[in-house]
């Protein structure tokens, strides 16, 4: 990326949530192109982003001048298309899961750190004012030892079946890591470390 201009962005992906990213990244005046091999998704995207160019090609993204890559397809495509990004130069911010198993995961970081990219993935919740409440609480001292916090998510949002048992325990970890390595027990959810 060059010093005298703001990044650039290419959202793959204007579906369920790809059309909050492409929202945001058009207020933000960063998206430059959207990708979507849907007619549907691509019609989101030219309402909600008329200043993008709007593609059905994921190679015409991957071609294209900007700095990086956005992908919130479908979690089974992560790992291709991340791997793809990154090959080809870009940043790469991937919605969560980064990819369906550790070592498509591995291999995606490993890819990052040999071609000096940024490699990112979604994590809404280590953003959520209750988390940044409660971080502050903690690392404050204001709760003194905490041995144990208890968590429920009520709106899990879509249900993705081949993702269930891959995003649980990454994202209770997460969270518990960032609040602090203060905490003895973590429960969430039906998914317990004692």
């Amino acid at each position: 990326m060059q010093k005298d201009r703001s990044p650039s962005i290419a959202v793959i992906g204007c579906g369920y949530w790809g059309k909050n990213l492409v929202r945001n990244f058009s207020k933000l005046n960063a998206l430059a192109l959207c990708c979507d091999a849907t007619p549907a998704g691509r019609a989101t995207a030219a309402e909600l982003a008329p200043q993008a160019t709007v593609v059905s090609d994921i190679h015409d993204a991957l071609e294209s001048e900007v700095d990086g890559v956005v992908i919130a397809t479908p979690a089974e495509t992560h790992y291709e298309l991340a791997r793809a990004a990154l090959e080809a130069g870009k940043d790469v911010f991937v919605e969560k899961p980064l990819a369906l198993t550790y070592e498509h995961g591995a291999t995606l970081v490993r890819l990052a750190e040999e071609n000096e990219r940024m490699l990112m993935v979604g994590h809404v919740l280590e953003y959520h004012p209750a988390i940044v409440k409660l971080h502050k609480l903690i690392h404050a001292d204001e709760l003194g030892d905490v041995h144990y916090i208890s968590s429920n998510r009520l709106n899990l949002g879509k249900v993705r079946p081949k993702v269930v048992g891959a995003t649980r325990k990454p994202n209770r970890e997460n969270c518990a890591a960032w609040i602090g390595p203060k905490i003895k027990r973590w429960n969430r959810l039906s998914n317990r470390q004692d």
